[in-house]
């Protein structure tokens, strides 16, 4: 019981399960076994780079929109790990088989809607309130707080606060359904790893982002 759990925790911090104790596996196994998801992963996020390089014209006219993309993959990635991990100790524990997808779906589809809306909620009232501290010169150890976000800090807190419900909801239902689909491919589950569902969130809360962002900032920051 314990070598399997043991196996699972490992396939989901994203390398394959080491065949020996951590002190006593040979440093070119050990590097064997979690180069191969780190390469795929690091490919991964070339897409992501590729994905804002899409957007540079975007970025070069507003930096607010890069000071706040940690934001939107930070949630966006962390919903997804969340998804995936509840799904694969489901499994595994035969709480849910591949017949259930859909009602994994229905359940995760208003749960990520909630979960978004929550965040979202926080990341507008983080720009309204640096604002506010900007506009009255609040001081923190002495040196001036908050950040100015230009006339328009009404029109960048929507932004974000609808992206994050986006990239939060599309998040969950990836994070969810991709055990599901590794699972029909005949592959193992827990290589769903949190950090794979990350990187594949980076890429597409990316375009959800900026996607949003140009319907929104139009006319005026863009």
């Amino acid at each position: 019981m314990q070598e399997e759990q043991t196996e699972d925790v490992q396939k989901l911090g994203g390398m394959e399960a080491l065949d020996e104790p951590y002190m006593q596996i040979g440093f070119g196994n050990m590097m064997r076994k979690r180069a191969g998801w780190l390469s795929i992963l690091f490919v991964g996020e070339m897409f992501t780079a590729t994905a804002t390089a899409h957007f540079q014209g975007e970025l070069e006219r507003t930096v607010i929109l890069a000071l706040l993309m940690p934001l939107i993959i930070s949630s966006g990635g962390n919903s997804g790990s969340q998804a995936t991990s509840l799904i694969i100790r489901a499994m595994a524990l035969g709480e849910v088989t591949l017949k259930d997808w859909w009602r994994v779906a229905g359940r995760e589809l208003p749960a990520g809607l909630t979960l978004g809306l929550i965040l979202g909620l926080l990341g507008a009232a983080r720009i309204y309130l640096w604002q506010w501290m900007h506009d009255h010169g609040v001081r923190l150890f002495g040196s001036p707080f908050g950040y100015d976000y230009g006339p328009h800090h009404g029109l960048v807190a929507l932004t974000i606060g609808t992206s994050v419900v986006g990239v939060v909801t599309f998040g969950s239902l990836t994070g969810s359904m991709l055990p599901f689909l590794l699972r029909r491919l005949r592959l193992d589950p827990a290589s769903a790893s949190a950090p794979f569902v990350a990187t594949l969130v980076d890429v597409t809360g990316l375009i959800i982002y900026f996607t949003i962002a140009l319907a929104l900032l139009r006319g005026t920051l863009l």
